[in-house]
């Protein structure tokens, strides 16, 4: 068994953070020795963030600005962080970047201290845009591509994300395509016969019209305004659009709305419970991911796996996941058009919802199991450390 360090987010909530916890959740019950390493700063000064003594310790490093989609560490925290993995002696770091300036340095720290590192890079990108030569997350992928070729290895989800970087100079033999994971006998299909009382809760909260969901931040890259605007100008009959999660653009749109039908469309807002989270995509007969930019979405191979119909855009690697008939794919441009027409026919074909949903969780089964990532991932550092075995 291996002890890795494993640098990454615990706080606040979004994909990195469901990346890192399941994973490392997933090693330890192999046992492999884990030390989680995240941003995060003391209550009181006086207390210390770092417990080494502990069997899996913890270490926390000093932050100044820490957001879903960056952070901005303190001056000392790359002090700290050395210091750590000196006292640590892991066998090999993992780092779930965290978009902080401190991704930089790990290369060079790491070469100092004689550890082997791997990344794994999860900025989303347009897989419709091959030059990059426009748009916040194009140019985050010039702007990590020298850093990421010094990295030993680079964990990408997809072959799309591995030509990109590619392209930017990183060396194919240092990336390693190893696509998200899930537990499907965790998300799975609502069992018709069972007595969970979670289920009829929710189904009470929703009504009893057809449900079409989204689930996920509420930004602009995520494009729900589309899927609303779609939405408004059908106004498909004996359906419910049911919108999970929060963002900057929540409020904007939920206030837009309010002139229209006020039973049509439910924000239901963040949710954190993991089980209900899983009942509403059960409960759910289209899930629908309108991004304009994406990784992997954990979300729709969450609702792939619990037997959900999945309509998403070719955003990342969502289309390559839905490719072959696992789902349905739309253009990242357009999707407002594109909707306009599908939503009709996703209303008035049952029989074509019941099916896809079929498909997408074969899909799951076949490529996508969290057991899959982890016998990948193992793989990775059993190359990485020249063992057969560990």
């Amino acid at each position: 068994m291996a002890h890795i360090a494993w640098l990454g987010k615990k706080t606040p909530f979004c994909g990195n953070v469901t990346y890192g916890l399941s994973t490392t959740e997933a090693l330890r019950d192999r046992g492999h020795q884990i030390s989680f390493i995240h941003f995060d700063n003391p209550t009181n000064p006086g207390d210390s963030n770092t417990s080494l003594l502990a069997n899996d310790p913890e270490v926390s490093l000093p932050y100044l600005v820490k957001s879903q989609v960056y952070t901005i560490p303190s001056p000392r925290a790359q002090r700290e962080l050395r210091e750590s993995l000196e006292i640590l002696k892991p066998d090999l770091v993992h780092a779930s970047l965290t978009l902080s300036p401190l991704d930089f340095r790990l290369p060079e720290l790491c070469n100092q201290i004689k550890v082997p590192l791997v990344a794994t890079f999860h900025p989303a990108f347009d897989s419709n845009i091959r030059n990059l030569t426009a748009g916040t997350q194009q140019l985050t992928y010039q702007l990590y591509a020298p850093s990421l070729a010094r990295y030993d290895k680079v964990i990408v989800f997809s072959e799309l994300q591995a030509e990109v970087l590619a392209r930017l100079g990183v060396k194919e033999k240092q990336l390693s395509i190893i696509p998200n994971g899930v537990d499907p006998d965790l998300w799975k299909p609502a069992n018709p016969i069972s007595h969970d009382p979670v289920i009829p809760t929710i189904r009470k909260r929703l009504g009893e019209e057809r449900i079409f969901l989204y689930m996920g931040r509420v930004a602009t890259e995520k494009n729900v305004e589309a899927l609303i605007r779609a939405w408004r100008l059908v106004e498909p009959r004996g359906c419910r659009l049911v919108i999970v999660g929060d963002g900057p653009m929540k409020s904007t749109l939920e206030n837009g709305g309010t002139t229209y039908h006020d039973n049509d469309v439910l924000w239901w807002g963040y949710e954190s419970d993991l089980q209900t989270k899983i009942s509403l995509l059960q409960c759910a007969e289209v899930f629908i991911l309108p991004s304009l930019v994406e990784g992997l979405s954990l979300s729709l191979l969450e609702a792939m796996a619990t037997g959900t119909a999945c309509v998403a855009t070719d955003a990342g690697a969502d289309g390559e996941v839905l490719e072959g008939g696992a789902g349905i794919v739309l253009s990242t441009q357009g999707v407002t058009t594109q909707l306009r027409t599908l939503l009709p026919v996703l209303r008035d074909q049952p029989v074509l919802t019941s099916e896809l949903g079929k498909r997408a969780r074969e899909r799951i089964l076949e490529k996508y199991t969290l057991t899959r990532n982890i016998n990948s991932l193992e793989d990775l550092y059993y190359e990485m450390l020249g063992k057969k075995s560990l």
